[in-house]
């Protein structure tokens, strides 16, 4: 027997047609069922044949076309659903062998919208009708192998569209006819109604199976629909809803159209049946539950007003997809998982009576498996936040969240599954995902799915359901092993566990007794983040794994007692808990920031979401370049609503950023030495975005300066890519407008400086302005000409003019490092380059240089100087030294030789070596001492706030230190840095001179 990609049989020699559309039914078996008993069969087969309008027809059918005999005949042995409606009318079964089902598909949907009645008993019985046309044309195509899943499962909802559709409108029509309801088109009395169906789960994705109910949330808006007369909108469209229910799910003579469940509905216990929008906004804005927000990634609006739908579904994408990775709704989703094991009695795979959807391996662990990572990233990436099960599978792996096998065989799976699924309702139209119990039944099944053999079904329904069970298993499943391998660690009653003390002795803790103390009050609730009683639970599963990360470190004391001061001051933890209990990994890298990184913890603990990006496969890659860091602002800045909120995410980004930069240095995928350039990098990225916010924002009352131009440019730290993790953004804006230019273009027009001076406070607000997401960076403008005195905004020509005419040497050293970060044209951008090359290699007085240089230098001495080798700037021979004398070799040769000007301090240095202005000995000298300074900085910023003393410092600290120096031990490093920080001070005074202390 030959498989299909799909783990279908075929028939050997068969030609499967039918993906296109061509060809009729009778044309395309690939796949025949054997009956069970033919010769019973087969007696069913001569009723057909007996039938006066059609019998002939079929009859000779059957003799041109030899497998569909033994076609029907495996139908009608196998499936007494779909031969009683082949029984029931004959002439229909002859229509639909001679017609290609995607034809006559087509034409029943079409059917089914535009169906009307005069009475309710009309619709209902139009509609069944048509519904068993449609199963039986869905059923034989299926099996026959003319029709793949999609096509199945996109009719079947296709369907339950148009049946709502048809239905809502006739109900509309007998509300209009009784003066209730004034419809703007009489035709479609749905459109712009304020009447809304959202079809859930598989109805939602278009993945409905043969006997699946319909699960709805109808709402209405009250404000937009068009009631008539004395009518009351929240009465009459709870009565339309009870009746759309009866006129889709009540038996009849003819069967039913869908059986439906209003249960979805928020607070269905408490709410009526149809629900207002306002009232459904402030449910889910307030009291949504997590499985809420799983539910509604399917949601889609299916019938009634669908771009009211529409409109609806996006007010409420900030409850289904959140700013942040949210692990606690994952642990509820996996919860509902365990719940449903516990209740159904699925803890192994089996065969016979094994639940193809509830039971391991089964069709619900492949949906939970799309839609917990969906919840996890789909915040982030709205690339994530399809509905079909199958597409999502392809999405997340071309996101890198699955890897290409994941896809693949679980996708494959769930093929396999959803035709099992079908073939089970087949048999008797129930709504079941049960596979019999009896051999028999199963049998049954296996022909249907075109298996010769019950053995050879049963051995890919196994390999399929293992398949999804390890990936399942991977992703939810994966118990820590310390949890099973550390020993008791039981934190309950007055007295500590002997056991317990033995355990934590075991794993490094030298106060056992303290170490018990301290998590055992973890349960009191004392601290905001325990006090849920959920928080607590999330705490105590978290136990053994967070505990053997803790005794991982150099001290588990005080790595707990790190901890402990953590948790007091995190607002809350259900979300952190849960996090780190869905990814033990986190845990060792929080346990490591906790020792080697206070500030770093001081940031977790106030922002709980920079830990999302951890999870994100990108971090384990190289570090994000510029445009990886552009693509990603832009993601999420294209999800804001509105100004304010854009800042916020603009905040996250950044923070995640940010920690994300040291959180590779702490774990050393990220030399020291890049951290500034990331640092730079981020930050240029993040004022340029926040420029064009600025601009948009101030143009919706003011306009814009036709033919102007506007630039940041960068200095300090920033300009020369050399930013810490505690750098001010030294800025400077410039702008030009044109000549003639009086005001600018808006609702509120202003006058041009005040225009660009307003446009800059924006900037400075929206950079530094704390928000509910904190700040970005502080901001100083102070480096523009006249300082704080001079006006915010600077034009292009009166800066020029300063820089030529009016500037101090300071100013002249401080543009070395200009860079412009930000502008709305290139050739501004190059024009102010190129005016601050002119600048720079004016010629000078190199002794008059020298002096400036040598006074400044004094100057900030006594305002500042230390003997604290550990103030790797200020003191004698520090950063500050290195970052004069490449100024001021800069400014003395640039005139000469322009090639030497960088804005880095080390770029430069190197180019005054290369051009023969700098000594190489001298250049090695200052080189060696900037790197190791620029390193050891970045150590101390990103894990320390306030001055660092090493006798005080954590374990970690010193180890980061002496790891990212090279030095052996932290007392070497500590005489190499004395050391090295006089011979920098003797170079300095060979360079430019000796620093007096009465020049300052």
């Amino acid at each position: 027997m030959v498989m299909d990609g799909a783990g279908h049989p075929k028939k050997q020699g068969s030609h499967l047609q039918g993906d296109g559309g061509e060809g009729v039914l009778a044309d395309r078996i690939s796949v025949v069922p054997v009956a069970p008993n033919p010769v019973h069969a087969e007696l069913f087969l001569k009723d057909l044949f007996a039938n006066a309008e059609a019998g002939a027809a079929l009859g000779a059918l059957l003799q041109a076309k030899p497998d569909l005999k033994d076609f029907l005949t495996g139908i009608i042995g196998n499936t007494p659903f779909l031969r009683d409606l082949m029984l029931a009318d004959p002439p229909r079964l002859l229509e639909i062998l001679k017609e290609a089902p995607e034809t006559r598909i087509g034409r029943i949907l079409a059917d089914a919208a535009q169906a009307r009645a005069e009475d309710e008993a009309g619709i209902m019985q139009a509609l069944r009708l048509l519904k068993q046309d449609l199963a039986l044309t869905l059923g034989l195509a299926d099996v026959c192998g003319a029709a793949d899943l999609d096509l199945v499962t996109g009719a079947l909802a296709g369907f339950a569209d148009a049946a709502l559709t048809a239905a809502i409108r006739f109900c509309l029509d007998d509300l209009a006819r009784r003066n209730k309801f004034n419809p703007f088109d009489p035709e479609r009395p749905e459109r712009d109604s304020g009447l809304i169906v959202l079809a859930m789960g598989k109805h939602g994705a278009n993945e409905l199976n043969y006997s699946s109910d319909i699960d709805l949330i109808v709402l209405y808006d009250p404000e937009k629909a068009p009631m008539a007369g004395t009518a009351e909108a929240p009465v009459e469209f709870v009565r339309l809803t009870r009746r759309l229910v009866k006129i889709m799910q009540d038996r009849t003579a003819d069967g039913y159209v869908f059986r439906t469940d209003l249960r979805l509905r928020p607070d269905p216990g408490a709410t009526p049946l149809a629900m207002s929008v306002p009232a459904a906004l402030v449910y889910y804005e307030s009291l949504g539950q997590n499985w809420e927000r799983a539910a509604l990634i399917k949601a889609r609006p299916c019938a009634g007003d669908i771009p009211a739908g529409e409109e609806f579904l996006q007010e409420i994408v900030p409850f289904i997809w959140r700013k942040y990775l949210d692990f606690a709704a994952i642990a509820d989703v996996q919860s509902i998982k365990r719940q449903i094991h516990m209740h159904k009695g699925h803890s192994v795979i089996a065969v016979a009576g094994h639940n193809v959807k509830l039971g391991r391996g089964g069709i619900r662990e492949v949906e939970f498996f799309v839609q917990t990572q969906q919840l996890i990233a789909g915040g982030r990436n709205p690339a994530l936040r399809g509905r079909r099960t199958l597409d999502m599978l392809d999405a997340l792996c071309e996101a890198d969240w699955i890897r290409p096998e994941a896809r693949d065989e679980m996708g494959q799976a769930y093929r396999f599954l959803r035709n099992v699924e079908h073939r089970i309702q087949m048999l008797n139209d129930e709504q079941t995902q049960l596979l019999p119990k009896d051999r028999e039944g199963v049998t049954r099944v296996a022909a249907l799915m075109g298996f010769g053999s019950l053995e050879a079904f049963e051995t890919v329904f196994l390999e399929h359901a293992r398949k999804v069970q390890h990936h399942y298993a991977e992703l939810f499943e994966d118990e820590p092993a310390l949890s099973s391998e550390l020993g008791n660690l039981v934190f309950t009653g007055d007295d500590h566990d002997p056991n317990t003390l033995e355990t934590l002795s075991g794993l490094g803790f030298k106060n056992p007794a303290d170490a018990a103390a301290i998590v055992k009050s973890w349960h009191f609730g004392r601290y905001p983040c325990t006090r849920s009683s959920q928080a607590r639970e999330r705490l105590t599963e978290l136990h053994p794994t967070l505990l053997g990360a803790l005794a991982a470190t150099e001290n588990a004391d005080a790595a707990l007692r790190s901890f402990d001061s953590f948790l007091a001051k995190l607002p809350a933890g259900v979300q952190l808990f849960a996090l780190l209990k869905s990814n033990p990994h986190l845990l060792t890298l929080l346990a490591t920031t906790m020792g080697a990184a206070p500030r770093m913890a001081e940031t977790v603990s106030k922002r709980v979401h920079v830990l999302d990006a951890v999870l994100d496969p990108a971090f384990f890659g190289a570090m994000p370049s510029v445009e990886e860091f552009r693509t990603g602002l832009d993601r999420t800045l294209a999800q804001a609503r509105f100004y304010e909120e854009a800042l916020d995410r603009a905040r996250i980004f950044t923070q995640e950023q940010q920690f994300l930069i040291g959180l590779r240095l702490i774990s050393d995928t990220l030399s020291a030495d890049r951290v500034g350039f990331a640092l730079a990098r981020l930050a240029e990225v993040v004022v340029d975005r926040i420029l064009t916010q600025v601009m948009n924002h101030v143009g919706e009352s003011h306009g814009k300066v036709e033919g102007g131009n506007v630039a940041v440019l960068a200095m300090g730290k920033l300009g020369g890519r050399e930013m810490t993790a505690a750098s001010d953004l030294d800025l400077i804006l410039l702008y030009e407008a044109p000549p003639d230019a009086k005001m600018s273009d808006g609702k509120r027009p202003l006058a041009i400086s005040q225009y660009y001076t307003r446009l800059t406070q924006r900037l400075v607000t929206a950079l530094s302005a704390p928000t509910a997401e904190g700040s970005l960076y502080e901001v100083d403008f102070r480096l523009r000409p006249s300082g704080n005195a001079g006006p915010l905004a600077t034009n292009l020509d009166g800066f020029l003019d300063y820089q030529e005419k009016s500037a101090w040497t300071w100013e002249h050293m401080a543009l070395t490092r200009g860079r412009v970060i930000a502008s709305t044209s290139q050739e501004f951008r190059q024009k102010i380059y190129e005016n601050i090359c002119r600048t720079l290699t004016q010629p000078r007085d190199r002794k008059k240089l020298a002096d400036d240089v040598r006074t400044m230098r004094a100057r900030i001495e006594k305002e500042k100087g230390t003997r604290d080798i550990w103030d790797l700037k200020q003191v004698a021979g520090g950063l500050v030294d290195i970052e004069f004398i490449a100024q001021c070799l800069q400014l003395a040769h640039a005139g000469e030789n322009p090639a030497v000007l960088a804005q880095g301090t080390e770029q430069a240095l190197e180019f005054l070596r290369d051009a023969g202005c700098l000594d190489i000995g001298e250049a090695e000298l200052l080189l060696e001492a900037l790197r190791l300074y620029q390193r050891l900085t970045q150590v101390l910023r990103l894990t320390l706030t306030g001055k660092f003393v090493p006798a005080e410092a954590p374990g970690g600290v010193l180890n980061l230190l002496v790891q990212v120096s090279g030095s052996p031990t932290f007392t070497r490093l500590e005489t190499e840095l004395a050391d090295l920080q006089s011979q920098v001070r003797a170079a300095f005074e060979r360079l430019v001179g000796k620093v007096q202390p009465d020049e300052g």
